[in-house]
């Protein structure tokens, strides 16, 4: 269910015109509804795409922005998705904007999990825009094949809300927006970059099974067609 493929010249174009759509979405959300949320993937990929993003003229202290996914680690880690987003989005006039977190300190990331998603409640649904990363195994968010907690994540039937996810390879345990929480944005965007990810999405939008390939989940079951933003 792709809308539209749109391939840009290079990764600045691309954050360019990434972060023009989404300045759209946000000021159209709140001349709507008075305010607006979205939901960013962390990694190194989406870091120039924050940036641009931080100098839209928006009404920042109408965003709440969140995260799709993060580490169980603390907001200072290096390895912290909040850390990534506070150093390249939240900066200048966008940091204005409120952050809800989905790292909690507490004693175990299922009790960070409770925490996060009883804040993320409170916010209105669904999100405005959320942006998606994939990897090349076909994960995207923290939905990785084998995670001890895929079905339930993927399951359409899994309320709202934020879950753990522990895979091979994923390093410290995750928490991870649900698919229900991600499926129904207004505006759905895929961004990735480069050749190897080109043919991954290419291998994603083909045959073959979710749990194989996660991202297939919101490819073919999400309420809201994805927008993918591409470049070499």
């Amino acid at each position: 269910m792709v809308t539209k493929f749109h391939e840009f010249a290079d990764a600045t174009a691309l954050a360019e015109g990434l972060a023009d759509t989404v300045a759209t979405a946000l000021r159209t959300a709140i001349a709507e509804r008075g305010k607006a949320t979205i939901a960013v993937s962390g990694g190194s990929t989406p870091r120039q795409f924050f940036k641009a993003l931080s100098t839209r003229a928006i009404d920042w202290p109408k965003v709440t922005v969140t995260l799709v996914d993060e580490r169980f680690v603390p907001a200072d880690n290096p390895r912290s998705n909040h850390l990534l987003v506070a150093e390249n989005l939240l900066q200048g006039a966008a940091a204005e904007a409120g952050f809800l977190p989905l790292y909690r300190k507490a004693n175990s990331a299922e009790e960070a999990a409770r925490l996060a998603g009883g804040e993320l409640a409170k916010l209105a649904d669904p999100f405005d825009v959320v942006v998606l990363g994939m990897g090349n195994d076909g994960h995207t968010a923290s939905f990785f094949p084998g995670g001890d907690h895929l079905a339930e994540a993927l399951s359409a039937a899994t309320p709202r809300g934020v879950i753990t996810m522990e895979a091979e390879g994923a390093g410290e345990p995750r928490l991870t927006l649900t698919f229900s929480s991600l499926q129904d944005a207004r505006l759905l965007v895929l961004h990735i970059e480069g050749q190897a990810k080109k043919e991954t999405l290419e291998k994603a939008l083909g045959d073959g099974g979710e749990n194989d390939m996660p991202v297939r989940a919101i490819f073919r079951r999400a309420a809201t067609p994805v927008d993918i933003f591409w470049a070499p």
